[in-house]
C-alpha cells in the first residue's frame, strides 16, 4: 500500500477563533481558512489541541467541522481531531459524526488515566476498527504524561486503518528509530514545528503545524525545502523561526499563535478559560519578532 500523499507536507492545526463573548467567531474562522489555504498549506487539521478542543462542546465541534468543509475553497484534505481518554466515548463520537468531506481522524494518546502500552494498543485498535476513515495517531507526552513507545507504534502501524502518526515527543532518538522501523507506507508527521528540518532529514514526511496558522507560506517553504532535499534553505528558515517558536508556548498553546493572528488582523486573541489571553509583554515580544524576521 503506497504512502498517503494527501498528508505529506504541512497540515495547519487550525485554532478556533472566539469573539469577546467567548462564542465561535465564524467570520474570523473564514479569514483563517482563507489565509491558510491561499498560503499553500497542504491540508487542514480541525479540532486538534491547537483548536482548544477540551473547551469546545460536541455541538460546536460538529459546527466548526461543517463550516470548514463548506469554506474549504481549494478542497484540501481535512483531518478531524477525534480522540480522548474514554474509549467508549470516542466510539460514541464516531457513531454521531458525519464524515462526509473528512479524510482522516487524528486521535490523541489517552491522557490522565495513564494506561499501559498494552492498554494504548487496545484503545487505538478498538477505535481504528470502528472508524470509517483512516486514522492518524497523536503522541504528545507533554500533555498526556504518557509516551507511546516505538514498539507500541510499530505494533499499531500494522493495523490497516492506522496510516501514520503525529509525534510531538521532542525526541530525535525516537524519531530516528521510528524512521528506521515503520513500514514504508506509514506516515511520520512532526508535531514540533522547531524540529521539522531535523525530522525530515531522517525520513519524516512533514508536519502538523501551529505556526502555519499565521505564517503558512513561510512554513510551507521551510517544510518543502526540507522534503525536496534543500536542507541549507530549510535550515535558514528553521533558524529564523527558532526564537519565535519558543515565544509561542511561554503562556501555553494556542495563546501565542492567536496573538500573532490578532496582530495580523485575522481574529481576536481570545481564548477560553482556564487559558488567558497573551500578556502585554508576550504580545510585544511576538510583534517585535514578527517585524524583525519580516513576517509582517
Amino acid at each position: 500500500m503506497p504512502l498517503d500523499q494527501r498528508f505529506k507536507g504541512v497540515g495547519a492545526a487550525l485554532i478556533t477563533p472566539f469573539d469577546e463573548q467567548n462564542e465561535i467567531d465564524y467570520p474570523g474562522l473564514k479569514r483563517l481558512i482563507d489565509l491558510v489555504t491561499e498560503g499553500g498549506s497542504d491540508y487542514l487539521v480541525v479540532q486538534g489541541t491547537t483548536g482548544e478542543s477540551p473547551t469546545v462542546t460536541s455541538r460546536e465541534k460538529r459546527e466548526i467541522l461543517a463550516f470548514t468543509i463548506k469554506n474549504n475553497s481549494k478542497s484540501l484534505p481535512i483531518v478531524y481531531g477525534l480522540g480522548g481518554n474514554d474509549t467508549q466515548s470516542v466510539l460514541d463520537c464516531i457513531k454521531e459524526t458525519d464524515f462526509t468531506g473528512v479524510d482522516a481522524i487524528l486521535s490523541v494518546c489517552p491522557y490522565y488515566n495513564k494506561p499501559t502500552q498494552e492498554g494504548i494498543i487496545a484503545h487505538f485498535t478498538t477505535i481504528a476498527d470502528a472508524s470509517p476513515i483512516p486514522m492518524l495517531l497523536y503522541n504528545v507526552p507533554g500533555r498526556t504524561v504518557i509516551n507511546m513507545k516505538p514498539d507500541t507504534i510499530i505494533t499499531l502501524a500494522a493495523h490497516p486503518n492506522i496510516i501514520g502518526i503525529k509525534d510531538a515527543g521532542g525526541s530525535i532518538e525516537q524519531s530516528m528509530e521510528l524512521a528506521s522501523r515503520v513500514p514504508d507506507d506509514f506516515l511520520l508527521l512532526s508535531g514540533d514545528d522547531n524540529l521539522v528540518t531535523t525530522m525530515v532529514s531522517v525520513g519524516w514526511h512533514g508536519v502538523i503545524s501551529v505556526i502555519a496558522n499565521a505564517f503558512p507560506k513561510e512554513f510551507g517553504e521551510l517544510t518543502w525545502h526540507a522534503l525536496e532535499g534543500r536542507f541549507k534553505e530549510a535550515a535558514k528558515l528553521q533558524l529564523a523561526f527558532l526564537e519565535f517558536d519558543t515565544l509561542l508556548y511561554i503562556e501555553s498553546n494556542p495563546v501565542g499563535i492567536k496573538k500573532c493572528l490578532e496582530i495580523k488582523g485575522i481574529c481576536s486573541s481570545a481564548v477560553r478559560l482556564p487559558l488567558l489571553k497573551a500578556s502585554q509583554e508576550l504580545g510585544e515580544k511576538l510583534e517585535k519578532a514578527m517585524v524583525r524576521e519580516g513576517f509582517i
